[in-house]
């Protein structure tokens, strides 16, 4: 039996496996970025932007409730296990998205859509966090979701240019498919559970052995995590505002443009630009926020999203302008990513760390509903 190490270069192999599987769960998000908005307008005659939006909310609630069982399972049923459980759900999206008759069977996929990525992505997150250790948890979290949204981007990217030769739908399906296929097969038979990772952790730097230690309930996880401790309470809201942030602009950006005459191809441009320089960025951020602390880059990330969404909101649709806000957005939203589930992470011990990351990804990808609510209904407005 191998030696259990902690750090990224012993755990390389591992870890890059992962770094691969992350980006086959951004890949099956970013395939609906500038893709489904308008399935809802042209194949199902949509008029509402709040109805069009209808699957973000779907998918942000069941990503977040999905976010905080995977915690506390993760515990109990092991990492690798709910990893594969996440991937086999994500195989009846593209069937439904196929034989779609109305709206709200789209909606339905995007609520498996949002189990698959509170299941698997959280699990990528967990175990990278378990492999490295605590040194240089920043870059191994930059890492993970660098290569979560680079495949997001380049799939936005390439179904954007791809909708403009063929059927938006069709793009849809068949490259969802593949990609769930993929990831299933990928992480039942390569990827290994580090259970042994997460005890060796416990034991060097806690002094407790990982048998004799309980994880948190999910009660007890939730009041830490959300009100109780003021450090984990401020990642959660801050997490919460981000991707209320990304909801305008998954839901919002493509519609926004498109009633200003912009093609699919420049769309699916513009929808790319945004998570580009966010998976790029944070191959920098995290590393960085290893150095200087989390902090200062989660304040300067918020409010440089602020200022991109203002320069988008006054743009009136023209592309070089939207396309500085999306990088904006991109820059302001690599500097806050990484760092927020980082210092989470300091904050909390081995054994307890699944389910307080849970927690803080429940109240983030709850943004993606709440963004709905606001985004959706003024937009009709």
């Amino acid at each position: 039996m191998a030696e259990v190490r902690l750090g990224l270069r012993e755990t390389l192999a591992q870890f890059s496996l992962l770094v691969a599987v992350n980006a086959f769960v951004g890949t099956m998000v970013g395939l609906e970025r500038s893709t489904l908005p308008l399935i809802g307008t042209d194949d199902f005659g949509l008029t509402s932007s709040a109805t069009v939006l209808s699957f973000i909310v779907a998918f942000g609630f069941a990503k977040a409730f999905t976010n905080l069982g995977a915690g506390t399972l993760a515990h109990r049923i092991g990492r690798r296990r709910l990893l594969i459980v996440g991937w086999a759900v994500a195989l009846p999206v593209p069937v439904l998205v196929a034989v779609a008759p109305s709206w709200d069977w789209i909606v339905a996929a995007n609520l498996f859509l949002g189990v698959n990525q509170g299941l698997a992505w959280s699990m990528t997150v967990v175990m990278k966090i378990d492999l490295v250790g605590p040194e240089r948890r920043g870059f191994a979290l930059g890492l993970n979701e660098s290569a979560g949204y680079g495949g997001l981007a380049l799939a936005a990217a390439l179904s954007g240019w791809l909708a403009a030769e063929l059927a938006a739908r069709d793009v849809l399906v068949s490259a969802g498919a593949a990609i769930a296929v993929l990831g299933l097969v990928t992480s039942a038979f390569f990827v290994r559970d580090t259970v042994g990772h997460v005890a060796l952790e416990q034991e060097r730097d806690h002094g407790e052995r990982y048998d004799d230690v309980s994880p948190p309930s999910i009660a007890n996880a939730f009041a830490a995590a959300t009100y109780r401790d003021p450090a984990m309470r401020s990642c959660s809201q801050a997490g919460l505002v981000n991707n209320l942030n990304d909801a305008l602009a998954w839901g919002l950006f493509p519609l926004f443009l498109a009633a200003r005459g912009a093609s699919p191809g420049a769309i699916g441009l513009i929808a790319g630009i945004y998570p580009g320089v966010w998976a790029l960025g944070q191959l920098w951020t995290g590393h960085w926020s290893d150095r200087v602390g989390r902090k200062p880059l989660i304040v300067a990330g918020m409010l440089l999203q602020a200022a991109s969404l203002t320069l988008l909101a006054i743009s009136d649709g023209e592309l070089a302008l939207a396309a500085v806000a999306a990088a904006g957005q991109g820059a302001g939203t690599a500097l806050v990513y990484p760092t927020l589930i980082a210092a989470v992470s300091d904050a909390t011990t081995p054994v307890a760390r699944p389910a307080m990351v849970g927690v803080y990804r429940f109240w983030r990808d709850l943004g993606f509903a709440v963004g709905w609510l606001l985004v959706g209904v003024l937009a009709d407005r």
